[in-house]
Formats: structure tokens, C-alpha cells, sequence
């Protein structure tokens, strides 16, 4: 470990330098030699460093977002070269390449803080073998050995000997009680944490080197901690301890207001967000309207739970706009021109005609064949079809018929249906 903390030794100044300034804070209030000042010393040092790292974490939120997005693709390579290995792995970095992903990513927050954890440990090992380090002086380092966090000293560990422990003023019994409480912690959170991520942040339905990747480490970062953490000191024990609850609080966040689309989060989220703006019909905040801006964006894209949620909107007669808002759906479907007067933005429905009933039609049909009978041509009459003055007075009827002035002619084919001219009985 000297060799791993003299890489690191260039960032041990500023870090004790943090780490005292807090000291003269918390030491007004509590005592200079007392826990309570230098465990919350460390815990200020955890707060700090984490807020200098979000820029990393919205960095880390957009690469897991992308590797989302690339699911599917990924799901046809694997379909594509299932039997080899090599050529899948090739295709995957292509793709990796192409679209400018890192499936390391998620990793940067721990990466970036790694030099501040080493720094840390070489702060609290050098106050447990009585040196000097930074701008921890021999005064605060008196101080800091007499600190003790629940009965164990800020520099013991759990594997010292009763010696080294008892010199430092305190108990093997405190100190190992202290030390596997927080191990237990440590790893306890870290595991919530990481199985938060892959029961409600990431769909499981795709499985991709990058859900086995997130499996993974969901399992080994928690054995890690229960197997180095015998070897930390109750301070680093403090940091490290510090550092996984503001993540599994930071990961809460993110879950609950900005899930991943997919998600069984994201469900949840839109069915608070379709509750809120049914019942206020509005969307108020500004998180929100971009997610529905985003939503709207997506068209036909959209996975199930958008869908459900823009048909919910619907429903309760309101219409998503393109800039993140709602209306109702009246309004979305007409416009107002510039001169006040609406104008329907969609194409009108087509309306049948109503049913016109038999006598409708056949008046109709005579005024219209009346007019239309100015402009047909005029055709010669045929010696069997002669005017009716020209009729002779005998031949009107045969058998005590009707004239045919008065029956009613059925239309032939091709004649218009309704009264027609009678025709004149032929000649003999």
C-alpha cells in the first residue's frame, strides 16, 4: 500500500488541508478531540468531492441512457453471430465506436474519486503510525488519535492487534464491533443501490454484455467492501460509508424524477405525471415538460408506457403539444386564424347524404328531368309513336283498359326512373 499511496501523495496536502479547515469548524462546536469534529470532518469531505463529481454523474446518466438506446441493435448482433464470439465482440466495439458509447461509463464517479479514497487512507494510516502528514501538525495529530467514532479510534482497524488498539485508547471488542457494523452497512447499501438500478432503471428485457456488465458489478462491489473493508481504517470506513448513501440517495432521485424510457420506473413516473396534469390540466413544472416534449418527439417510437400515457391524456380530453405543454382537445384540433375566425387544422370528415324517401325522389327526379330535358337533343317520333291529338277515338282502349295516358310505365333499362312520355298504340 506505500507504493499505491505515494502515487497519490501529490493530492494528500489538499485533502488534509480540507479535512483541518473543517476540523477548526466542527471543533468550535463539539470539542477539538472529539469524534463528532473529525467524523464529520470526513463526512463534509464526502459531501464536497460528490458535489465537485456531479458534472461526472450527468456524464454517467447520458452513457447509460445511450447504452439504452442501443439495446436493440445490440440484441441483432448477438442474434446475428451467435456462434462466434470474436465476431460479436468485434461488431460490438464497432458499434460502440460508431455511436460514440462507453460501456465504462458508469464507472467514472468511482474512478474520479479513487485518488481522494487513497489520499484519505494515507491521511488516517500515517495518524495511526503517529507521523505527520500535509498540514496535519503534531497538535492535530494528538488530537486526532484521542477521536473516537462510537468507542473506536478514527485510525484503528479491524485486523490491529489489542496492542496497536490499546495504545490508541480504546477496546479490540469497540473497535471490531464498530468496524463490522459499518462493513455490513457499507456493503448493504451498496448492493440496494446497484439492485435499485436493474429491478426499476433498466430493461430487462434485452439481455447485452452491458446488463451482464451491470449484474455483475451488483454482486462483486458489495464482496469487495465486505473483503477490503477489514483492512480500512474507521475513518476511510466513515468516507466510504458517507459516499454510498449520498449515492443510493442521488440514485433515488434520478429514478423517481428522470427514469430511463423502458423502464418500470418510467411507468410509474408517467403514471404520476398523467394524474397530476389530468387533474390540474396543465403541465407545471419544467422536468415535466420536457419529458413530455420528448415524449411527443418520439411519434410512432414511442415504447408502451408512452403510448398508455398519451392515450390517457386522450382520453380525459387533452392533446400533448410539441413544446411540452397540453391542451384540451378541442382546441388542438382547430385553430384560430389571424383574422379571429377558426379554421380546422385536420381534414373534415366526409358527411353522406341523407335518405330521400320514394316521392322525394321522384319529384326530384322530375324537376330534374325537366331541366335536364332543355338541353338533351330532340329526337324524330317513329310512325308507332304518333302525338296524341293524332290518335283515332276507337283505339284508346281494348277490353275496358285504362288509357295509357293514366298507367304507370315501368322504366326500362337505361331510362330514368319516374313518369314517363305514354307511348300511342301502333296503327293497324
Amino acid at each position: 500500500m506505500d507504493t499505491i499511496a505515494s502515487l497519490f501523495s501529490f493530492i494528500t496536502t489538499p485533502v488534509s488541508w480540507v479535512i483541518v479547515q473543517f476540523h477548526s469548524v466542527y471543533g468550535a462546536l463539539f470539542g477539538p478531540d472529539t469524534g463528532w469534529a473529525w467524523g464529520l470532518s470526513i463526512v463534509s469531505l464526502v459531501i464536497l468531492i460528490r458535489i465537485c463529481l456531479i458534472p461526472l454523474f450527468v456524464k454517467q446518466i447520458k452513457a447509460t441512457r445511450a447504452m439504452q438506446t442501443l439495446q436493440p441493435e445490440m440484441k441483432k448482433i448477438q442474434e446475428r453471430y451467435k456462434n462466434d464470439k470474436q465476431r460479436q465482440s468485434e461488431e460490438m466495439m464497432k458499434l460502440y465506436k460508431e455511436t460514440g458509447t462507453n460501456p465504462l461509463s458508469s464507472c467514472l464517479p468511482i474512478l474520479a474519486q479513487s485518488p481522494f479514497f487513497f489520499a484519505l487512507y494515507h491521511v488516517l494510516n500515517s495518524i495511526a503510525s503517529n507521523d505527520t502528514i500535509g498540514v496535519i501538525n503534531e497538535r492535530l495529530l494528538e488530537s486526532a488519535q484521542k477521536a473516537h467514532i462510537f468507542g473506536a479510534p478514527l485510525a484503528a482497524k479491524f485486523t490491529d492487534s489489542s496492542a496497536k488498539v490499546e495504545a490508541l485508547g480504546s477496546s479490540i471488542t469497540d473497535v471490531r464491533v464498530v468496524t463490522a457494523i459499518m462493513i455490513v452497512l457499507m456493503s448493504a447499501s451498496q448492493f440496494f443501490t446497484q439492485r435499485q438500478l436493474m429491478t426499476k432503471n433498466i430493461d430487462t428485457t434485452v439481455k447485452t454484455p452491458f446488463m451482464q456488465q451491470q449484474k455483475m458489478l451488483m454482486y462483486v462491489f458489495p464482496i469487495m467492501f465486505a473483503v477490503f473493508g477489514i483492512n480500512f481504517p474507521v475513518g476511510v470506513l466513515v468516507y466510504w460509508l458517507t459516499t454510498n448513501v449520498w449515492t443510493m440517495g442521488q440514485q433515488m432521485y434520478v429514478i423517481h424524477n428522470n427514469p430511463t424510457p423502458g423502464s418500470k420506473a418510467q411507468a410509474s413516473y408517467l403514471e404520476r405525471l398523467h394524474k397530476h396534469v389530468t387533474q390540474r390540466n396543465k403541465v407545471s413544472r419544467r422536468r415535466d415538460r420536457a419529458i413530455v416534449r420528448a415524449i411527443v418527439a418520439k411519434g410512432r417510437d414511442r415504447n408502451e408506457f408512452e403510448r398508455k400515457f398519451i392515450n390517457g391524456l386522450s382520453k380525459a380530453g387533452l392533446a400533448a403539444q410539441p413544446d411540452g405543454t397540453v391542451v384540451k382537445s378541442d382546441a388542438a384540433a382547430v385553430a384560430v386564424a389571424e383574422d379571429g375566425t377558426p379554421a380546422v387544422t385536420g381534414t373534415p370528415k366526409r358527411q353522406q347524404p341523407k335518405r330521400q324517401s320514394k316521392s322525394q325522389r321522384q319529384s326530384g327526379t322530375a324537376i330534374g328531368g325537366k331541366a335536364a330535358g332543355e338541353h338533351e337533343p330532340k329526337t324524330s317520333l317513329t310512325k308507332s309513336e304518333a302525338p296524341e291529338d293524332a290518335k283515332p277515338a276507337g283505339a284508346a282502349t281494348k277490353g275496358g283498359a285504362k288509357p295509357a295516358g293514366g298507367t304507370r310505365s315501368k322504366a326500362q333499362s337505361g331510362q330514368r326512373k319516374g313518369p314517363q312520355r305514354p307511348k300511342s298504340p301502333s296503327k293497324k
